[in-house]
């Protein structure tokens, strides 16, 4: 039906203006249009008053017996192609249409119609719409004399307008018609017999006798000379477009549909959105209901199958009613719905099939019977014209919308099921796509959500808070990342970096070098080695994208790296390419240290990294960023940089009322660049935390050891863990004279956890291995082990290492 209405259409607009004429019974030529002398050169002087052959190959009496044939009659006329003479004596090829005209006591004229063939589109000229334009199409004609009383009309003109020719010929429009529109149509054709040109209007809604009648009519005005080439009347042709009109509306809804639901991901929003769109325009009433775990990304309901008689439960996505409140509706939006089986909600979910019930059944026995709640509502509400469009995609239906008709008197016909089929399609297709963006969304927040710090690690050194703002903010993953890793000795490193690029890529590429950071922490490497290594695992990995050839993968990154101690309170930190952190005293001072700046990782210059050693008051801050804070590509990074030390210049302020005053400063719309910011307070451990004694390198100052960490220990209050301390500090002290050479330092701290540490001038580190049954030793670090929560090496700056181990404070927990 779409597709025969826009034809219509298209043939009435790509067919230029015709050519009219017209002639009385005998073949003379009675009137002339200036369209006609455009067509074959004859101006009404030289043709009116001639017979008709003079312009047509056929002899008169050939054309009156043509003309007087029952079909002819019968048709109302014909239509065909035929040579006509041009005044210049070369011959044109016309589609012609003779139209037979009535008058008053029956009297018959002809209209005569042409069109150069040679003129129209190639879309005209087609046999198919050719013969639409010429047979199938109705044009009513009326010819009006100079005083506007009709004279001359044909069949075609009543079925337009629904007025009788009796009551049409000898009267004016505004006898037969409503005054308002009849004197607006007589203005126009009193315009065309003072002009002698024709016009062409289109009117959404043409007057009719029968108010009920609503029409859409294309209509041409066509001024008729006599001989002296004066105007004797107007001639009206028009062409019902009423079908072409629906068309164009409904082209108009499908396409406003496609903008407005292809501009939202939300599917809620999308399923509303149909509901507005449909009401009125297409139905009284509209829901649109959808398997919850859309929301979410996931699969909806199985493979379009077979019908089934399982139950369904929904969630109403959308209402629209022309009715304030929407009182067809027992559930609100947002609301499950549950779909009872044998319905034909449940039979288009399980077919894949629209459902059209032009006069709605809700007698005994049916499908009402099953589902009370929702037939008492229908019936009350007057539901008469039902629709029932499943929202499908290739493989698996998405939900329902349905269309019912209250007020509007006229049943749902085909041609409204293939709109609303049309409407849901582009829903289903909006849909689809949310739901994909969904899903891919999710798996980012996962990745995101697992590849950083889900409980930044607080402790009695430190305390912190962190924000992250990617540049990605629909999918929410970026590639900066910070971390806060405890080490050995109740020291704590803090980390911050940025990976080249955004989004997902980059957020894996982050995951693996915030994991070697990790990996690498606990070797309890110096910051400046620290980056070296890393600088070689970027490298790495930016020859592994190399080999992979994909041109969208570049592997780089900045870093900085800080280790606070909080028995010295001292801060050592490098950076690699990274901005310099910010330091904050106890009464709000900020500085930016001067650290030497280090290459990016992966650049692979070979210069090897530099460590700057800090000594922070007790309740410094330290602020590490990304460049996303400080840098924008209208501001140079300086500006940046001042604006933070302003944010951060606040002493009595919490560390997240902190990170919240400089999230502030980022600009309101989406950043540039990733943002990472962490936020650190340190605190130094009192004297009485710590205890550290010189000992000899003598096998004998074992038992001295032991004697001194057990008054340590009874003076903590710790006499519960005494004998396991015992047992750790024999082995360790027993390693250390075994396999060093100088004196010892043995160092309890008492924090979170009991750290026993024991350092020599041996760069040999001890390895923990199974002992056989024949070994004499062995067997130390395995003692230790099991002692422990956990425990190991690191090197000391001056040459050494240290040996340490960590209790928990209360072993019963």
């Amino acid at each position: 039906m779409f597709q025969g209405s826009l034809c219509e259409r298209l043939d009435h607009r790509e067919t230029p203006d015709s050519a009219i004429a017209m002639i009385d019974a005998e073949g003379t030529v009675v009137g002339w249009t200036s369209t006609a002398q455009r067509l074959v050169g004859y101006p009404a002087t030289e043709v009116v008053g001639q017979a008709v052959s003079r312009l047509l190959p056929l002899s008169r009496q050939t054309l009156l017996d043509w003309a007087s044939t029952e079909e002819c009659l019968a048709r109302g006329g014909w239509s065909g192609t035929a040579t006509i003479r041009h005044r210049e004596g070369h011959a044109l090829k016309a589609s012609l249409r003779f139209s037979l005209l009535w008058g008053q006591d029956r009297e018959i004229r002809w209209l005569i119609s042409g069109t150069d063939i040679a003129s129209l589109s190639p879309v005209a000229t087609t046999g198919s719409v050719r013969d639409s334009l010429l047979t199938r199409t109705p044009i009513g004609i009326a010819v009006h004399d100079q005083d506007l009383h009709c004279a001359w009309t044909n069949d075609a003109m009543e079925r337009q307008d629904g007025i009788p020719r009796e009551k049409r010929l000898g009267r004016r429009l505004s006898d037969v018609l409503p005054a308002i529109e009849a004197e607006r149509l007589e203005v126009v054709m009193r315009q065309v017999l003072d002009s002698g040109i024709g016009t062409v209007h289109e009117y959404r809604s043409w007057p009719s006798a029968d108010p009920r009648r609503e029409h859409a009519i294309a209509a041409s005005y066509f001024c008729l000379q006599d001989a002296d080439g004066r105007a004797t009347g107007v001639c009206c042709t028009s062409v019902d477009v009423t079908g072409s009109q629906r068309a164009r509306e409904r082209l108009a809804i499908l396409s406003e549909a496609s903008t407005r639901m292809g501009n939202s991901l939300d599917v809620m929003q999308i399923g509303q959105e149909l509901a507005d769109l449909a009401v009125p325009l297409l139905a009284d009433y509209v829901n649109v209901d959808l398997a919850e775990s859309i929301q979410f990304g996931e699969a909806p309901f199985a493979r379009i199958g077979p019908m089934d008689n399982h139950r369904r439960v929904l969630r109403r996505a959308g209402m629209a009613s022309i009715h304030p409140g929407v009182p067809e509706s027992p559930w609100a939006r947002g609301e499950l719905v549950v779909v009872p089986p044998s319905s034909p909600f449940t039979k288009a979910l399980s077919s894949g099939r629209s459902h059209l019930e032009p006069v709605l059944d809700g007698s005994p026995g049916t499908w009402f019977d099953r589902d009370p709640d929702r037939a008492r509502t229908m019936r009350a509400s007057g539901m008469h014209s039902l629709m029932v469009v499943p929202i499908r995609t290739r493989d698996a239906c998405l939900g329902t919308a349905v269309f019912i008709r209250t007020e509007e008197p006229a049943p749902f016909q085909e041609d409204d099921l293939l709109l609303a089929e049309g409407l849901v399609s582009r829903t289903a297709l909006a849909l689809d796509n949310a739901r994909r963006y969904a899903r891919e969304r999710s798996a980012a927040l996962t990745l995101q959500r697992d590849l950083l710090p889900q409980r930044v690690v607080q402790g009695t050194a430190i305390e912190t808070a962190s924000r992250y703002l990617p540049a990605d903010v629909d999918n929410g993953v970026g590639g900066d990342w910070f971390d806060v890793i405890p080490l050995s000795g109740a020291r704590t490193a803090l980390v911050v970096g940025d990976v080249v690029g955004h989004g997902i890529t980059a957020a894996a590429t982050m995951g693996r070098l915030r994991t070697a950071v990790h990996t690498l922490a606990d070797l309890d490497l110096p910051p400046d080695e620290l980056l070296s290594h890393l600088d070689d695992t970027v490298r790495r990995l930016a020859a592994e994208d190399a080999d992979s050839q994909d041109p969208t993968r570049v592997t780089g990154a900045t870093c900085l790296y800080a280790v606070y101690d909080p028995v010295t309170r001292k801060c050592a930190m490098a950076r690699a390419g990274h901005p310099p952190p910010a330091v904050i005293d106890p009464y709000g001072k900020v500085t930016f240290p001067d650290l030497p700046s280090g290459t990016p990782l992966g650049v692979g210059l070979g210069i090897p990294f530099e460590a700057v050693e800090l000594e922070l008051p007790e309740g410094s801050r330290i602020a590490l960023y990304t460049d996303g804070l400080v840098e924008s590509r209208d501001q140079d990074i300086d500006v940046g940089m001042k604006r933070l030390g302003r944010a951060l210049a606040d002493p009595g302020q919490s560390l997240e009322g902190l990170c919240s005053s400089v999230m502030e400063t980022v600009p309101a719309r989406s950043p540039g660049d990733d943002v990472a910011l962490l936020v650190a307070r340190t605190h130094s451990l009192s004297p009485s935390q710590t205890t550290c004694w010189e000992l000899p390198s003598d096998p004998a100052v074992v038992r001295r050891a032991r004697a001194l960490v057990t008054r340590r220990l009874t003076q903590w209050g710790l006499e519960r863990l005494e004998a396991s301390t015992q047992l750790i500090i024999s082995e360790l002290v027993t390693n250390a004279v075994r396999h060093a050479t100088g004196p010892l330092r043995l160092r309890l701290i008492r924090h979170q956890v009991l750290t026993c540490e024991v350092s020599d001038t041996s760069d040999t580190f001890p390895r923990l291995r199974h002992a056989r049954t024949s070994d004499e030793g062995g067997r130390g670090l395995y003692i230790v082990a099991q002692l422990c929560r956990r425990h190991g090496a690191r090197c000391l700056a001056g040459g050494g290492k240290t040996v340490w181990a960590e209790q928990e404070l209360d072993p019963g927990l």
